[in-house]
């Protein structure tokens, strides 16, 4: 593992699954890193306290504060969190060296992270909720028919072997695991995406996972 440069404080919520990706690259690159918890029903949702609008002025989590000697930067959107990990401490790689396999990791992560999660999302659905007046069994259906229509595209690109693609954990792992919690805590069927539950269990073999897995957390008490 490289040696640590920087002071890192995570800002996010226990089941966040984009708090859930961050905490899974910090663990993989073997960083030590300050959580501090942002509750996202607590009192109207703490991440609209003025407090931490200063921090991530989006109201979302997770932030990531990397401190440097003197200088200070706040980091948002997980997926950048992650890309800069990867490049600020460079092994192990959560991207393969091959450009090709590359470009297959990420498509997967926008599969997951900008098809399924946004229509997933806290503020989606309470929009949903709120300004059309949908009830639970409705809001349900339509978190399950979105991840349902990404992971038809996830199970027949991924590779399992025993990861989504090779033999170590990359991009699409990180992606992919918080997003089958989220399946299974919705009661969404998975036996149609055996390849998908594959990957899933080989990444729940290891502590970087299973560390970061929602109830885990502190915060999940």
């Amino acid at each position: 593992m490289p040696k640590q440069e920087h002071e890192l404080t995570l800002y996010g919520y226990f089941r966040s699954s984009t708090a859930y990706r961050a905490r899974i690259a910090l663990n993989l690159k073997g960083l030590s890193y300050e959580q501090v918890s942002v509750h996202l029903l607590r009192d109207g949702g703490e991440q609209h306290l003025a407090s931490y609008r200063a921090i991530n002025p989006q109201m979302r989590v997770p932030s990531l504060v990397v401190a440097d000697g003197l200088e200070r930067h706040i980091l948002i959107q997980s997926g950048a969190i992650i890309e800069w990990l990867d490049e600020a401490y460079p092994a192990p790689r959560l991207l393969p060296d091959d450009s090709f396999a590359r470009a297959r990791c990420r498509a997967v992560a926008a599969i997951i992270g900008c098809d399924i999660h946004p229509l997933n999302n806290l503020v989606t659905l309470n929009y949903l909720k709120e300004r059309f007046g949908r009830g639970k069994e409705d809001v349900d259906d339509w978190y399950a028919h979105w991840i349902r229509e990404g992971f038809a595209a996830v199970e027949q690109l991924i590779e399992p072997s025993p990861f989504a693609f090779g033999r170590h954990p990359t991009i699409a792992d990180l992606y992919l695991v918080p997003q089958l919690y989220n399946a299974r805590r919705f009661s969404v069927p998975l036996d149609p995406f055996p390849r998908i539950r594959a990957a899933a269990d080989a990444c729940a073999s290891l502590e970087a996972f299973s560390k970061a897995a929602p109830e885990n957390q502190a915060d999940a008490a």
